[in-house]
């Protein structure tokens, strides 16, 4: 399977083939030198799957049962462990780290932040206790990735890997026991940003079969509630909102620029570069921007204005404009306003 059809296997939504994902778990326990499971148990998520390991009835209103030991260490650890020795011993730690580079590197970064927020997210939700969080952590980090996995398979031999690339092309997280495999569904919807971040402004940005959601802006979490609010915002309830992080959520998708016009901000500092502008926030940095007007005009005739935010310790507008170039305000000379 090439980079970009893990890339692709990484973030596939919707139902996969269960047939083949049960065969690649049976598959996975026999390269591991074990009996496959008697059962394999769908779950709708994560979430679900981690209710049901704690005792809840499944989607087709059964328990679990006998699972027997986790075997997650043998079916595979293992296999994993062994095939990184393969890999370096093929590659050389420096062959490895340009391997790693030109395959899974990247995938990784969005991969792992988003497996992150969804252990959080069922921490948060399921956890009544701290006894309970413990054994919910335990239980998330005993989970076998799934479509998650996708970097790591896609710098790795996959004949060894057979299985588990098996079950990665089809489902989410998986549980293997001596008896039983949990197995959990593909999310049903995933919306990122360019920078691979979880992000939608009009619902849930990763949502499951079973109704567990993740709401984010930018990759920043938010509550479900908070983005209803989005579309009527003002300056006042964003000054209003305690939460710092949720307020600057509110103020990007405000627009600074439209915030310092409707707020009563007054300009701070005014040269032959632009208009320096400081709204105090409680509990937050300070809001700092340049405005500059564009010597160039538009085809309609008008002068453009930008609105650059800039750091909060910016003293005047040339600083400010200069910052944005990488310069100190000492050596910023444009040969021509733009």
């Amino acid at each position: 399977m090439e980079q970009g059809s893990w890339r692709a296997a990484a973030v596939r939504t919707g139902a996969g083939d269960r047939t083949v994902a049960e065969e690649g778990v049976r598959l996975a326990y026999r390269q591991a030198g074990l009996d496959a499971p008697a059962r394999i148990v769908w779950a709708r998520s994560p979430h679900e799957a981690v209710r049901i390991l704690m005792g809840a009835a499944s989607a087709e209103g059964t328990g679990l049962g006998d699972t027997g030991p986790g075997v997650r260490e043998t079916v595979v650890g293992r296999p994993w462990a062994a095939a990184r020795q393969r890999a370096n011993r093929q590659l050389g730690p420096e062959g490895w780290s340009g391997h790693w580079r030109a395959t899974g590197a990247a995938l990784w970064e969005s991969t792992r932040t988003l497996t992150e927020r969804v252990r959080s997210a069922i921490v948060e939700d399921l956890a009544t206790d701290r006894r309970e969080e413990s054994r919910i952590r335990l239980l998330l980090l005993d989970a076998t990735l799934g479509q998650h996995d996708a970097p790591w398979l896609s710098a790795f031999d996959p004949d060894s890997l057979a299985g588990i690339a098996a079950v990665a092309r089809e489902a989410g997280w998986w549980w293997p026991y001596e008896k039983v495999a949990v197995i959990s569904e593909r999310p049903l919807s995933l919306h990122r940003d360019e920078a691979g971040r979880l992000d939608r402004g009009d619902g849930p940005a990763l949502r499951y079969g079973d109704g567990f959601e993740l709401y984010a802006w930018r990759g920043m979490p938010v509550p479900s509630t908070f983005l209803d609010e989005l579309t009527a915002l003002t300056p006042e309830r964003i000054r209003e909102e305690e939460n710092a992080e949720l307020r600057r959520v509110m103020l990007e998708h405000y627009g600074y620029d439209r915030y310092l016009e409707e707020s009563g901000a007054v300009p701070v500092h005014r040269d032959e570069t632009g208009v320096l502008w400081r709204v105090e926030l409680s509990g937050d940095e300070d809001v700092v921007m340049v405005e500059v007007v564009n010597s160039t005009p538009e085809p309609d005739g008008t002068s453009r204005t930008y609105w650059l935010r800039v750091p909060p310790s910016t003293r005047t507008a040339r600083e400010g404009v200069a910052w944005t170039f990488g310069l100190g305000a000492e050596v910023y000379e444009p040969a021509q306003e733009t």
